[in-house]
């Protein structure tokens, strides 16, 4: 039995949201940037920032039975070369982002690189994949969508030998450039 969606009793705001979250100058160093004062969604003005140089890498893993694993490795999927494809599909989602994310802005990328490590021990297939564009926003939702998109075409390209596969461990592993500077995860 479906239950229906709970209704808003602010506009605005879903049940128990509080105070509309703080934006602008005043609302210190942690607010988030796609509400507007009110608390309504809106997509980001970068129209004043300056174009700098943008890069993201993101990661993430499919782990499987080894059996399948050894499929992936050995090229010999029913449906053909598993990384090939999904190296593609992961160029793919980097540049759909913006049609994906509702409030990602459209961006130009110039370079979208996606690389395989097959991790044996824990049978499993690991992405990363490095985004990069010279804009006024960054490129980390381009890097994670494209991770998305390579771990699930991974997923529909082995589902016939192996529906218990699992997606995880999708991050952000770096940004670098826009006002915010570099960062670097664990």
């Amino acid at each position: 039995m479906t239950r229906p969606i709970a209704k808003s009793t602010r506009p605005g705001r879903p049940r128990g949201a509080g105070a509309a979250p703080p934006s602008g100058p005043a609302a210190g160093p942690a607010h988030f940037t796609h509400f507007d004062g009110s608390g309504q969604a809106h997509m980001v003005d970068v129209g004043a920032k300056p174009a700098t140089q943008r890069l993201a890498r993101a990661g993430g893993r499919i782990v499987m039975r080894p059996e399948t694993l050894a499929l992936v490795r050995d090229g010999t999927a029913s449906k053909g070369d598993v990384l090939g494809v999904a190296r593609v599909a992961a160029i793919q989602g980097a540049k759909r982002a913006s049609d994906l994310i509702p409030l990602c802005h459209p961006i130009a990328l110039t370079r979208v690189a996606v690389e395989f490590r097959l991790d044996p021990v824990a049978s499993a297939v690991e992405i990363e994949v490095t985004a990069q564009t010279e804009g006024r926003t960054g490129v980390e939702m381009e890097a994670l969508a494209a991770v998305g998109a390579g771990l699930l075409t991974v997923y529909d390209m082995c589902k016939a030998v192996d529906r218990g596969m699992r997606i995880d461990a999708i991050r952000l592993l770096e940004k670098r450039g826009g006002k915010s500077g570099a960062w670097r995860g664990e």
